[in-house]
């Protein structure tokens, strides 16, 4: 795709770069709602036993390749730059945990990947509304990629979770998987444990079983029950929301600008303290 240089940003697009950092910057933890309930959750992730967190970590591997088959099969991509369904997906994920949070940690795997599929479908509608192209690998990777944003939590603490440090982090992965489908072709990038796509989906599902770790914590509250469940399930899908909004923000920008002005320039944007 080629990209058209212009010397300095609008004055439009410098506000929603703006925006864009604001997102990412202090949106916070996907569970950051939940915080009024005190430090049970906090709590509940340090006391996770080793094992629990390796499964969780399993769970969250295992529902990215389910949700990557799915939705890049049944993603209508002919249509463009429309505006992006939010408030129906969120519907749907809220459902999910209702449901999920009626039967308690027993249907998290269930409910999780129920959530992660619609939340997937529903960066992938965001993506297309800022003019990516679905069909485009590059634009299914940067989808992928979103679910890896904005950890900020101190459960994170040995993660880089800026933006673009996110994006350095991923980058060999990303171009590994890239040149892998190109020499294999797409429908094998599935298949295999040890192969390039496979590899980063792990280093995704590495930052990605952060939040849900948070999300299982916060659904084995007995006292949550089945509105806890649904209220959970929002916290979650607005903050991936949130997260997909500024990314593909970003990358049209990027495209219009370069990827160097643009970097430099949200490095440099001063924001709001709230």
């Amino acid at each position: 795709m080629s990209i058209q240089l212009t010397p300095t940003i609008s004055e439009e697009d410098l506000i929603a770069l703006k925006k864009a950092k604001q997102k990412m910057e202090h949106i916070g933890w996907a569970m950051r709602g939940l915080n009024r309930i005190g430090g049970v959750l906090d709590t509940g992730i340090d006391k996770l036993p080793q094992k629990q967190q390796k499964w969780l970590h399993q769970v969250a591997q295992k529902v990215l390749h389910t949700v990557v088959k799915t939705n890049l099969k049944t993603m209508n991509a002919g249509k463009t730059n429309t505006a992006a369904s939010n408030t129906a997906y969120k519907a749907l994920v809220t459902s999910s945990g209702i449901l999920g949070g009626a039967f308690g940690a027993t249907a998290f795997a269930v409910d999780l990947t129920v959530a992660t599929k619609f939340m997937m479908r529903s960066i992938m509608d965001i993506a297309r509304s800022e003019g990516e192209d679905l069909n485009s690998f590059d634009t299914q990777l940067a989808c992928l990629q979103v679910l890896a944003l904005g950890g900020k939590s101190k459960h994170d603490d040995n993660l880089d979770t800026g933006y673009y440090a996110t994006r350095i982090a991923l980058s060999s992965a990303v171009k590994n998987a890239s040149a892998y489908a190109a020499k294999h072709g797409m429908g094998s990038v599935l298949q295999g444990s040890n192969n390039a796509f496979v590899k980063l989906l792990g280093a995704i599902a590495s930052r990605f079983s952060i939040q849900v770790s948070e999300k299982f914590v916060a659904q084995a509250i007995p006292i949550l029950g089945a509105a806890g469940g649904g209220s959970i399930n929002l916290a979650f899908i607005n903050h991936f929301q949130n997260m997909a909004k500024a990314h593909f923000t970003v990358r049209r920008l990027e495209r219009t600008y370069g990827p160097q002005l643009i970097q430099k320039t949200y490095e440099n944007l001063k924001l709001d303290h709230k």
